[in-house]
C-alpha cells in the first residue's frame, strides 16, 4: 500500500486495518520516504517499509518474509493453547524391542515417507511420532497434532482443511486448517481410524496430490506436509469390515512402525518407574527417596493392560500417597489384579466366577457351560456396567473403557440404549 492514495492518506488506512479482527500484513511503499515516516508506519502495525523505486527482486524477498512471518504467527497461536506434557519427554527403555524401535526411527526419520504407527493404547505412539519429527530434516518446521478421536465428527473436516467465512453457521471468519498450519513441517493424525468415510476420501486426495480446498471454498491450496498417523486398532480388520478405505490404508502404511506393549519389555519397568518417580516428585513437591524391592517386584508382576500410561498413573498416585521422606511400597501402588475363582461346594454344581475391573460379574455353572455368553454379549454387559458406574456420563465411561466417545456412542446406538435414555442430557463433545 502506498502512503499517497488518490482518496486519502495510506497511514490512516493502515490504522483502520489494524482495528480489524483479522489483521492483514501491510507493506508500505513510498517515493517520499523518511525515517520518521517509516517509524510511524511500523509503530502503527506495518510489516515493513519500502522506498520507491524498488526492484521486483526486492519485492519478492519482502513478500517471502511476510509469508514466513504469517505462517509462524499461525503456528504460534495454535501451539499457545498448550502442548501435551508428554511432548517434553524421550522414548525411555533399554530392552531389545525399544532398541530396535529406535533404530527404525533413525532410518525412517531422514526420509519424507508417510508413517503409520500402530500399538495398544498407552504404549507411547505419540512419543515415537515426536522422535520421528525431531530427527527429520523438518525438525525446525511446525509439528501439528490432530486428535481425530477428540474432535466432533461435524467439525473434523474444518479442523483438517480449514473453512471460508460463512461456510457454515458460526464460521464468522476465515480459518486455516491444520494441514495449512503444518505447511513445510509434519502433521500427526492421532487415532486416524476414527475419521468418517467422507473425510477419508478428502484425506486421500491430500496424500496423493498434496493439495486441498477449505470447507466452503473453491480455491485449491498446495501443501508440503509430512504425514504421521497413529492407531490402536488393527486397520487391516477395519478395511475388511469396510470401515476404513483400503486405498487410504495403503497410502498411510508406507512405513509401518509397531510399538511393543509394556508386558513384552518388562525389563524397562525399573527405568520407567524411576523416571516417573523423579518427575512426579518434582511436580508435586513430595520428597520420596526411592522404591522398595517389594514395590519393584509388584510392578514386575503386574500385566499392565494400560501399558506405559498406566504405569505412569500408578507411580504418580504412589508418590502422592507416600509419606514425606519415605519410599514407595506395594500398598502405595493400589494394584488390584482381576479375581478368578473356581469353587466346588458339596452338593452344588461347579461354579466359574470372574469379576471384571468395573465390578461387573460373569458366572457360569458346569451345567450351563454349553450356554456361555458370546463375546458381543459380554462386551455389551461390560459397556453398560461401565456407563452405570459413571452414572450415565458417557465421556467418563469412554475414558475408563479406553475407547473414543464416538465408538461408545455407536455401541450404545447398536444396543438401542439411545432410545431408552432419550431424556438423558447430552455429553460434552457429543453430537
Amino acid at each position: 500500500m502506498d502512503v499517497k492514495l488518490p482518496d486519502g492518506d495510506g497511514t490512516d488506512l493502515l490504522k483502520q486495518l489494524q482495528s480489524r479482527p483479522v489483521k492483514p500484513l501491510v507493506v508500505i511503499i513510498s517515493g517520499f520516504g523518511t525515517v520518521d515516516m517509516a517509524v510511524e508506519c511500523m509503530s502503527n502495525g506495518a510489516f515493513t517499509f519500502l522506498t520507491k523505486p524498488f526492484s521486483p527482486e526486492q519485492l519478492a524477498v519482502v513478500l517471502k518474509k511476510a509469508e514466513e512471518h504469517t505462517q509462524l504467527v499461525k503456528v504460534n497461536q495454535f501451539l499457545s493453547h498448550g502442548e501435551d506434557d508428554e511432548s517434553r519427554f524421550e522414548l525411555l527403555g533399554q530392552s531389545k524391542p525399544v532398541e530396535q524401535l529406535r533404530q527404525l526411527i533413525r532410518k525412517v526419520a531422514r526420509t519424507q515417507a508417510t508413517v503409520l504407527i500402530q500399538g495398544e493404547s498407552g504404549t507411547g505412539k505419540e512419543l515415537v511420532a515426536r522422535a520421528l519429527y525431531r530427527e527429520s530434516p523438518r525438525g525446525d518446521a511446525p509439528f501439528i497434532k490432530v486428535n481425530c478421536a477428540a474432535i466432533p465428527e461435524n467439525l473434523i473436516e474444518s479442523e483438517f482443511f480449514g473453512h471460508e467465512k460463512g461456510a457454515f453457521t458460526g464460521a464468522l471468519t476465515k480459518r486455516e486448517g491444520r494441514f495449512e498450519l503444518a505447511h513445510g513441517g509434519t502433521i500427526l493424525l492421532d487415532e486416524i481410524s476414527e475419521i468418517s468415510p467422507q473425510v477419508q476420501a478428502k484425506l486421500l486426495r491430500v496424500l496423493q496430490e498434496r493439495e486441498l480446498e477449505r470447507v466452503g471454498g473453491n480455491r485449491t491450496i498446495k501443501v508440503d506436509v509430512r504425514v504421521i498417523a497413529t492407531t490402536n486398532r488393527q486397520l487391516e480388520e477395519s478395511v475388511e469390515r469396510k470401515e476404513f478405505r483400503q486405498d487410504l490404508y495403503f497410502r498411510l502404511n508406507v512405513v509401518p512402525v509397531i510399538v511393543p506393549p509394556l508386558r513384552e519389555r518388562k525389563e524397562d519397568i525399573p527405568i520407567l518407574a524411576t523416571q516417573f518417580r523423579e518427575r512426579f516428585v518434582r511436580k508435586h513437591g513430595i520428597h520420596v527417596v526411592g522404591m522398595s524391592p517389594a514395590c519393584m517386584e509388584e510392578l514386575q508382576r503386574h500385566n499392565w493392560p494400560g501399558n506405559v500410561r498406566e504405569l505412569q498413573n500408578v507411580i504418580e498416585r504412589a508418590v502422592i500417597l507416600c509419606n514425606e521422606g519415605g519410599v514407595l511400597e506395594p500398598a502405595h501402588l493400589g494394584l488390584t489384579p482381576n479375581t478368578m475363582e473356581i469353587s466346588t461346594p458339596i452338593a452344588r454344581p461347579a461354579t466359574f466366577s470372574m469379576t471384571t475391573p468395573m465390578g461387573a460379574s460373569v458366572t457360569q455353572t458346569a451345567e450351563q457351560s454349553a450356554d456361555f455368553q458370546t463375546l458381543s454379549e459380554i462386551e455389551k454387559h461390560h459397556i453398560l456396567a461401565a456407563l452405570e458406574h459413571c452414572k450415565g456420563n458417557r465421556t467418563h465411561a469412554a475414558k475408563i473403557l479406553d475407547i473414543s466417545i464416538r465408538t461408545l456412542r455407536n455401541k450404545l446406538n447398536e444396543y438401542g440404549y439411545k432410545n431408552q435414555e432419550a431424556n438423558a442430557p447430552t455429553e460434552v463433545g457429543e453430537i
